[in-house]
């Protein structure tokens, strides 16, 4: 038997997982990944929004290097993909997803923390991405989803250099939206959870997998998406309640 990498505990609509290598600082190996897999796959049933975060003081601290192997391209090729499908299954799976961030966010765990939806930073947090000074490449996704944050100069120069962001500068430049006090990273994300638990679901689903593909999409293929997504969401029984709930003066009860 080997030890778990990650916890999970559920608290009504909420699902929290937890990376439990705080000996690693939380570093990502196989493991860890498929754990990520397994739950965005086929999440718990009645959850509606997820947490990570990072046992230890550390959010995940990237590739665990004493677990690297020599690959061949082939293998390395493959085994980068799996991290992009994983990803995309945080992304894209359907669940609000809020990152409570401390210590290291580092390479892979920066690529895991920017497909999450709300990134929430301590003062301990320091956003990196090394890979320059360990002869290697990102291949966990880094290149679009940190890159579409800050721009590939900026990024570009952040591998060069090994250069490191705090959670201030992180919230300046979108690595992050909320810089908060030590301490105050988890109580926050489950403030918020329980916020965005209680929105429509559905509404919730159409943001997800809508606004991130319409940046992606050419003008007026974004706006044609913005109207069905608008058709779709206006016309559901919970945009009935939201409407009457705002004319009734009263919090709305949208059912999953």
């Amino acid at each position: 038997m080997t030890d778990p990498v990650t916890r999970l505990s559920i608290d009504g609509y909420i699902a929290t997982l937890t990376f439990a290598r705080p000996d690693k600082r939380n570093a990502m190996n196989d493991a860890l990944v498929a754990d990520l897999d397994a739950f965005f796959s086929n999440p718990p049933e009645g959850v509606r929004v997820a947490i990570l975060h990072g046992e230890g003081g550390h959010f995940c601290s990237g590739l665990d290097l004493s677990e690297h192997k020599q690959r061949s391209p082939e293998d390395t090729m493959r085994h980068s993909r799996n991290w992009h499908r994983v990803a995309d299954a945080i992304e894209f799976g359907g669940l609000p997803v809020v990152s409570a961030l401390t210590g290291a966010v580092i390479g892979g765990g920066l690529e895991i923390a920017t497909a999450t939806h709300v990134r929430i930073a301590e003062p301990s947090v320091r956003f990196q991405l090394p890979e320059g000074r360990r002869g290697i490449f990102v291949g966990g996704g880094a290149t679009v989803r940190v890159g579409r944050i800050l721009g590939a100069d900026r990024m570009r120069e952040m591998m060069l250099t090994g250069r490191s962001y705090g959670a201030e500068d992180g919230l300046r430049l979108g690595l992050c939206h909320y810089a908060v006090a030590e301490g105050e990273a988890l109580p926050m994300a489950r403030d918020l959870a329980r916020k965005i638990a209680d929105n429509a679901p559905f509404s919730n689903y159409l943001m997800i997998q809508a606004l991130s593909r319409i940046e992606d999409m050419s003008r007026s293929d974004g706006l044609f998406t913005e109207s069905l997504s608008a058709a779709m969401a206006q016309t559901t029984d919970a945009a009935r309640e939201g409407l009457a709930a705002f004319l009734e003066k009263r919090a709305p009860k949208f059912r999953g």
